[in-house]
């Protein structure tokens, strides 16, 4: 990719990520900037899988699927940032710290995924991470991810 673009729809997404159905936790990803941050957003539905044991009649997104949110997020960004999609490569979770949950997720929230780099352009990057609905916090955390560029090949 010569030019980065801003903003990726689900084809982008699914070119640059490895993660599919029911995994992907991210529909789109806007405001990318290049090596520094991205704002993911996940559209939380009651037919997601995870709502049928999490829990029956009163469905809450799982935090760690929040932590995950954020990383695909990030994952995206590094990968147009390093023009990785189409490679194969893979971005792997390292670490989480810092980690605090502010407001339950339910059905019907849009999911406001924000990272930013703190380090990066490397193999390893470390990332701060904000989820919001509205103009709630619902999950902040600092998160650390390693590039494997021989993805699935290697």
């Amino acid at each position: 990719m010569t030019d980065i673009p801003t903003s990726a729809d689900i084809g982008l997404i699914q070119r640059a990520i490895p993660h599919r159905f029911p995994f992907l936790m991210i529909d789109r990803v806007r405001d990318i900037v290049p090596s520094k941050s991205a704002i993911g957003i996940k559209n939380v539905s009651v037919n997601e899988p995870q709502f049928s044991g999490h829990f029956p009649g009163l469905p809450v997104l799982p935090g760690v699927l929040i932590i995950e949110a954020l990383a695909q997020t990030s994952a995206l960004m590094v990968s147009l940032s390093l023009d990785l999609v189409d490679s194969g490569a893979v971005v792997y979770f390292m670490g989480v710290d810092k980690c605090r949950f502010r407001r339950k997720v339910v059905p019907g929230d849009v999911l406001e995924l924000r990272v930013d780099a703190l380090r990066g352009g490397g193999k390893v990057w470390k990332f701060k991470g904000l989820a919001t609905v509205g103009d709630e916090v619902a999950c902040e955390c600092e998160f650390m991810a390693m590039i494997d560029r021989e993805g699935a090949a290697g």
